[in-house]
């Protein structure tokens, strides 16, 4: 049988010399190459051609079988073009990668890895997903491992999934844990950022308090603020979204006969405020908010078992705090007043 020869169109404005070097596919063809080229970009290649020949008469031959005679044509106008073209990746994508690896082509097999990625379906994922891991490509292999985990219940009605349930248990356990650990990841960050909203809104919270006992606001706000200006406030506070029903629990508080025993939930949840923000409080002498030098005292006093749990909680909202500052225009504050305050820390307030 007369073998039947390929010509490459090399796409270049040299001079070249005549090929000295035949490369044999699996259809039969021939195409002719330069041994010099082929060497300055494969190591393999440059390995095959150095071995010594039976006679030197006779040509240089390196036979690639196993793929088609267009994919092996395609590949060796890459070696001479360092291009391949998208009809190319459509047709010999597959083929392609695989030729790039064995035969160490690194800027074919990052061509190949981009351009299969990019033609990643339900269909085709699995079978790609093997020859990334067979071929060497990590980053086709993440991309397919990401498909089939958003799309994992239209994947297992395919052949590709079916075969590798029957014949490959080893994959199929990998490509399972694979999506077991990314729902865990996603129930992990999921439940991050409520913490984080958590952490956030107490944050603004004790922002607000801060806000209320020092400049006054609506309806809650201390004695030394002019009664005429908290009557201009009677808008709605624009600063913070908590604000109204802030003051409308300190106002409760302040009036709950149920306070002292501890036997009213409100009362309990302005309590605990109250409590974080004598942890989050670093100007004891100075802060406006009440109950706050009392508790930070009763707290170096008494070691309590809960303790702990505050400050982890004093700690996680105090960073919140500072990356809402961050994000955040600087609040304009006004210099710090003396405010006198009773056992109860409500004398020098007024409530509207």
């Amino acid at each position: 049988m007369v073998a039947h020869t390929i010509a490459i169109h090399y796409h270049t404005d040299r001079i070249l010399p005549e090929p000295d070097v035949f490369i044999h596919t699996s259809a039969g063809t021939r195409i002719p190459a330069h041994s010099t080229i082929l060497a300055s970009v494969s190591p393999v290649l440059e390995n095959v051609i150095d071995r010594p020949r039976k006679h030197r008469s006779s040509e240089r031959i390196i036979q690639i079988h196993g793929v088609p005679c267009e994919a092996v044509a395609a590949f060796v106008t890459f070696i001479y073009t360092s291009r391949c073209t998208e009809e190319q990746m459509d047709k010999y994508g597959v083929h392609l990668l695989a030729l790039s690896h064995v035969y160490n082509v690194p800027q074919l097999k990052q061509r190949c890895t981009k351009g299969l990625a990019q033609r990643l379906t339900v269909e085709n994922v699995v079978d790609l997903l093997q020859l990334a891991r067979l071929c060497d490509a990590p980053d086709l292999d993440v991309r397919c491992m990401r498909l089939l985990t958003r799309h994992f219940k239209a994947v297992e009605d395919t052949e590709g999934w079916k075969f590798v349930s029957s014949n490959d248990p080893w994959l199929e356990l990998d490509i399972l844990r694979f999506i077991d650990e990314q729902e865990t990841r996603k129930k992990k960050c999921k439940k991050h950022r409520e913490e984080q909203r958590v952490y956030f809104e107490l944050s603004e919270a004790m922002d607000c308090l801060e806000h209320i006992c020092t400049e006054g606001c609506t309806e809650v706000g201390p004695c030394h603020v002019d009664t005429t200006t908290r009557k201009e406030r009677r808008k709605p506070c624009s600063r913070f979204d908590t604000c109204h029903g802030l003051q409308q629990l300190i106002r409760h508080f302040a009036t709950c006969e149920k306070r002292m025993n501890r036997g009213c939930l409100r009362c309990k949840r302005m309590w605990q405020l109250f409590k974080l923000h004598a942890y989050v409080c670093n100007q004891t002498d100075s802060c406006k908010v009440p109950l706050c030098r009392q508790i930070q005292l009763k707290m170096q006093q008494e070691k309590r078992k809960d303790d702990s749990r505050w400050k982890l909680l004093a700690k996680k909202v105090a960073s919140a705090r500072v990356i809402s500052s961050l994000s955040l225009p600087k609040r304009k504050r006004d210099e710090e007043i003396k405010v006198t305050v009773d056992n109860n820390g409500f004398t020098s307030f007024e409530l509207h």
